[in-house]
């Protein structure tokens, strides 16, 4: 007998399919991952694991859904000047730019605190 744990992938009608809801792929509802509620503290710290000894500023905690996360990152990066991403609802800030990011993270009237060395 032949799984049958596979799916339509692609419609002409609706364009691209998930596979395990049958939905087009903009209106998935599988695939939304709720984010665990932290502790209320947004953590900002820097790293430099993995980056061949280039630093970046790490901020988690950050109460945001993930459309709000991405378009305040864009605003932090602006500030800092520096590119960055966001991975996980976590924001990454290119170089060390915790003394910057501190007081406008307050300014939203959230917790902060530096983290790490």
């Amino acid at each position: 007998m032949k799984n049958r744990s596979g799916g339509l992938v692609y419609s002409t009608e609706q364009g691209k399919m998930c596979p395990v809801c049958r939905n087009p792929v903009d209106q998935c509802t599988c695939g939304k991952s709720e984010r665990p509620a932290g502790d209320g503290v947004v953590r900002v710290s820097r790293e430099t694991k993995g980056r061949k000894g280039k630093g970046v500023t790490l901020i988690s905690g950050i109460p945001l859904d993930d459309k709000e996360l991405k378009a305040y990152a864009k605003v932090l990066k602006a500030k800092c000047g520096t590119g960055g991403t966001v991975k996980d609802g976590v924001v990454e800030i290119q170089g060390d730019q915790r003394d910057l990011l501190v007081p406008l993270l307050q300014q939203k009237g959230w917790t902060v605190k530096k983290a790490g060395g």
